[in-house]
């Protein structure tokens, strides 16, 4: 099993023009004393939206390891694939985030959820956990229930666990995430010990994974909720993990993962004081942030640069329904608060940039343009070299934008 670093933290970069400046981010990150993973992802959704392969993204990642000589650790996820969507993604991958979103739910086989009651005694009545306060009161027929809804996905995790094995002769050289997140109910604590008793029993070696919280995680823009049941929320998982490793024999590098959204900057706080007071790692993702800040940096330059992101808003406020359709359950559009074409065509650098720059204590900031771009990066992608082309001529500006949105709005709230 491949080791998993403590702190890992998950970018995307949908044309494969952003990992250099990416990683300078780390590398600054480095050096005022945090040491954080890249992780660099991209679904195999996206994959098909630009055309490209992972093959594509580890070539570019691996660029950017030797002309910045990182000598650290980097990964490459295969982010949220299946059985069906796995093997593209073997031979560049070493991190494998296991998606059985879409079988939580279906029964397992009954036998199947007698056995994992009768083998887990342990797990129902009054279940005591450091950093709870109370103990965990768990009936028969909640393990019941709760074996009903998860047991089957964590049994199709084993299967694609053991493909992903032998497709790579055997050898188990990566490191395993199982993804919850995108459900409709948050897990509470005792959920999450049934559900790592049950991975435990399918012998998957998980070192990440990501639950669903309480919230909205929107593409792009804030979290929506109760930041303080977020809070608790987080700290109870924390504790339930370390509970189930000392439990259930999981790797000691389990740790949680916060996936949804891009942008989650009114919960950073919560999470750097639960990490620093318990000393747990961390897998978290900014997605598409990379795509949004290539859109700013256009801007940003001006001339036909920004006539460029011009075109790109009115071309994706053109095809609104077919982009937002298939991100319906991670986007909130007010599409009345989305700007015409014939305005955005006026606006200049600074207002353009203004929008779409998540700065909520800028006036000109709209979170309805920032989510709109955010999934209207096929648009780009049908640009071709149009747009390709523009992010090498404007490299400079493009790349100071992607590495201070990481390092100054993720890392540094979260580690420093």
């Amino acid at each position: 099993m491949k080791t998993c670093p403590k702190f890992t933290f998950g970018v995307g970069d949908r044309f494969a023009h952003g990992a250099k400046a990416q990683l300078q981010a780390f590398v600054s990150a480095k050096e005022l004393g945090i040491d954080i993973c890249p992780v660099w992802n991209k679904s195999n959704r996206e994959h098909d939206i630009i055309g490209s392969e992972p093959q594509t993204t580890r070539d570019a990642a691996d660029q950017a390891v030797k002309d910045l000589n990182w000598t650290s650790e980097y990964l490459l996820d295969a982010d949220h694939i299946n059985l069906g969507t796995v093997d593209r993604f073997v031979a560049p991958c070493d991190f494998f985030t296991l998606d059985v979103a879409d079988d939580i739910g279906e029964p397992a086989a009954p036998a199947d959820v007698e056995a994992f009651i009768a083998k887990h005694p342990e797990l129902i009545g009054s279940v005591k956990v450091e950093g709870i306060d109370a103990p965990l009161e768990i009936s028969k027929e909640l393990v019941e229930k709760t074996a009903n809804q998860f047991l089957k996905a964590t049994q199709k995790a084993k299967a694609i666990y053991d493909h992903i094995l032998a497709a790579k002769g055997g050898t188990d050289d990566f490191v395993t995430e199982v993804s919850m997140d995108e459900t409709d109910d948050p897990q509470v604590p005792a959920e999450m010990l049934i559900i790592l008793a049950a991975i435990a029993d399918q012998g998957i070696p998980i070192q990440t994974i990501a639950p669903k919280f309480t919230g909205r995680f929107n593409k792009g823009v804030d979290y929506v909720g109760d930041v303080a049941q977020f809070e608790q929320e987080f700290n109870d998982d924390l504790a339930v993990i370390a509970h189930a490793i000392k439990e259930y024999g999981l790797p000691e590098t389990l740790k949680l993962s916060v996936h949804s959204g891009s942008d989650k900057f009114s919960i950073y706080e919560p999470i750097k004081k639960a990490i620093a007071r318990t000393g747990a790692g961390l897998h978290i993702k900014t997605a598409g942030t990379n795509w949004l800040e290539e859109v700013i940096g256009l801007a940003t330059a001006g001339g036909d640069a920004l006539e460029l992101a011009k075109e790109i808003y009115a071309k994706a406020l053109e095809k609104k329904e077919a982009l937002c359709e298939p991100y319906a359950t991670v986007i909130d559009i007010d599409h009345s608060q989305l700007p015409s074409a014939e305005e955005v065509n006026g606006w200049t650098s600074e207002q353009y940039v203004s929008a779409l720059t998540h700065d909520q204590s800028n006036p000109g900031y709209n979170a309805n343009v920032r989510q709109l771009l955010h999934v209207g990066f096929k648009i780009a992608a049908q640009m071709g070299d149009k747009y390709l082309d523009a992010l090498k001529a404007n490299e400079a500006v493009i790349s100071k934008c992607v590495t201070g949105n990481l390092l100054d709005r993720h890392m540094k709230p979260l580690f420093a």
